[in-house]
């Protein structure tokens, strides 16, 4: 079985991720990108879906031994695993050059002390899980091939085949490196070179190093902000510059459950808010590179714009079920694509816009086809800002005038106005000064409830949804309104867990809610961020810091988050990791910072 979700470390390219467990195992990794078939497909079934293990020798009737100790080499997705055995230590180092040809993932193991067993299990299965490949020898290199792909095998240990699975056993004794390469190639094209892995790990270390060196962020949680960044940009599609939700599909928001989706393409939403993050603290380079992404997937055609793009901006992401695996701790079904791809989601043009903006705002040079876009834009809003839509958190059930939607539309009326007034676009000004006045007055009398004192979560109705905590970041009300503070006092009442965290909105258990979905889910992680900003802005400075301290301690062990955390079970649930966690823990430590909120 599968490692809990906390248990799994991210590695990356930048063009596609692999998740490594603490027993040594990968569980998940898909080539060459973050949306192709899976060649182990572990996390979501079993072992029979493919996984590399590289770790201390075992008995077969025996879990695999967890590392004593791992952390990333410094600032970088170098990862390093120790284990302390009868025998000796020995460290495993894991991690994928940045793309210059071939995908790879190496591991090098390492002699720390002693004389300890090692053995290398390597079961590829591709198409997730599903197809076994015809592994030969070629040239002394050991290949897998499967239709289109490729996948070659290299190390300098000695390997052999047992039950349509290579292994290799050997021991390692101190100051010993023993390294192991699979890289990916097109079946029908030259086997890839061969792999030189103590190069690719300094060429690695050094390209992190470098990278890091531009945040211009040094406050008391520059630790926690830097791991953050460096796994955002590794959710970065380089080539591109789309940025992926998370690198994988279907980990469940509820254990056991249906809520299972696949977060490997590049929401609007998700991408123009880890853009924001970048920008603040210093990342221009790949704002730039979004805006073009941006700019290409949209095309000119607003009115058909999708609230997510696969990667290279790929417009078609249907739906399918993978009936063969049994899902992550039997959560089924699994999911590739995602259906919600064409859902009508008005907020999108808010955060887009808002991008755009900052990005503005930051000194990113000007694109003419950028403002151009904007303009087209809110020329849309103008006709269908009042119409409902399914909203930020993709219902499946009826659509609605969601009072989140409403104000992002005013957010992206907001921003372009200022555009104009700077100077640098020509627009309708008093016409769209009327029609940002109009949306602000909808959203105050037919969003809000004056008996509870608080906005609700769709026009008419009595639920509250966390995203109304954007209201005072936004600027659509200050952040010393009644109605902003009646209303996260409400979401502190209503949608808070019993260990403070928040919920995104209520759901029904094995009723069919607001979302259209049965089941519950853990509390969203983004949402507890936005609590902590707006107990800042409000002046609860302490209660803001307690509030974000704590949700630092939900962190693994390597500084990262899923999408929510289940507060019955204790633990992280949802895909792993995930931007929209990482983006406002970024934002609220500036926020913190700026505010000197926090404690030593």
């Amino acid at each position: 079985m599968a490692g809990r979700i906390e248990d799994y470390a991210l590695i990356g390219d930048m063009q596609t991720a692999a998740l490594v467990c603490r027993d040594g195992t990968v569980d998940w990794l898909c080539l060459p990108r973050f949306d192709s078939h899976a060649i182990f497909a572990g996390l979501l079934g079993t072992e029979e879906h493919g996984f590399w293990r590289l770790g201390p020798a075992h008995a077969s009737d025996a879990p695999p031994p967890t590392a004593a100790r791992r952390s990333y080499r410094g600032d970088s997705l170098i990862l390093e695993s120790e284990w302390d055995t009868p025998r000796g230590t020995v460290r495993v180092i894991d991690f994928m050059p940045p793309r210059d040809g071939a995908p790879q993932l190496i591991r090098i193991v390492e002699g720390v002390s002693g004389r300890v067993p090692m053995r290398s299990t390597l079961r590829m299965r591709f198409s997730y899980g599903r197809v076994v490949p015809w592994v030969h020898k070629h040239e002394g290199r050991t290949v897998a091939v499967a239709g289109p792909d490729s996948v070659w095998f290299d190390t300098e240990a000695e390997t052999y085949g047992k039950s349509l699975t290579t292994y290799s056993d050997f021991t390692v004794a101190p100051g010993e490196r023993i390294a192991f390469t699979i890289s990916w190639e097109p079946s029908h094209k030259q086997p890839p070179a061969l792999p030189e892995p103590e190069q690719s790990l300094e060429a690695t270390e050094d390209f992190w190093r470098e990278w890091v060196e531009h945040c211009t962020y040094h406050g008391p949680y520059r630790e926690a902000v830097i791991r953050s960044l460096i796994t955002l940009k590794a959710l970065t599609y380089a080539p591109t510059g789309g940025i992926v939700a998370a690198p994988t599909t279907s980990l469940p928001e509820d254990i056991g459950g249906v809520r299972n989706w696949d977060y490997r393409y590049t929401w609007l939403r998700d991408a123009a808010i880890t853009l924001s993050s970048l920008l603040r603290t210093g990342y221009r380079e790949e704002a730039r590179a979004w805006r073009e992404w941006l700019l290409r997937a949209v095309a000119g055609d607003p009115e058909n714009l999708q609230i997510m793009y696969g990667i290279a901006g790929e417009r078609e992401l249907g739906e399918a079920e993978l009936d063969w695996l049994p899902g992550y701790e039997n959560s089924a079904p699994v999911r590739v694509g995602n259906g919600a791809a064409h859902q009508l989601q008005l907020d999108v043009y808010g955060e887009v816009t808002e991008a755009l903006h900052l990005a503005h705002m930051t000194g990113l040079a000007r694109n003419d086809y950028a403002s151009l876009l904007q303009l087209k834009l809110i020329r849309y809003l103008e006709d269908h800002w009042d119409e409902p839509d399914e909203g930020i958190w993709e219902v499946r059930g009826p659509r609605r005038h969601f009072v989140h939607s409403k104000v992002m539309a005013w957010v992206a009326v907001d921003r372009t106005i200022k555009l104009i007034e700077s100077g640098d676009a020509d627009g309708p000004l008093e016409r769209w000064r009327e029609l940002r006045d109009d949306i602000h007055r909808d959203v105050c009398e037919k969003g809000y409830d004056k008996e509870r004192n608080t906005f609700t979560q769709s026009y008419g109705s009595k639920e509250l949804d966390a995203s109304l905590l954007l209201i005072p970041q936004m600027g659509f009300l200050p952040p010393d309104d009644k109605r902003v503070i009646g209303t996260i006092e409400a979401i502190q009442r209503e949608l808070s867990t019993p260990d403070g965290f928040i919920l995104r909105y209520p759901t029904e258990g094995e009723h069919e809610g607001v979302d259209g979905l049965p089941g519950d889910e853990g509390a969203f992680l983004a949402c507890s961020f936005w609590m902590a900003d707006d107990l800042a802005m409000i002046g609860r400075v302490d209660e803001a810091r307690k509030l974000f301290e704590k949700l630092l301690s939900l962190r693994n062990d390597l500084g990262l988050l899923a999408e929510e955390w289940d507060p019955v079970r204790q633990r992280q649930v949802g895909n792993f990791p995930q931007a929209f966690s990482h983006v406002p823990l970024i934002d609220t430590a500036l926020r913190l910072t700026a505010s000197g909120a926090y404690g030593g």
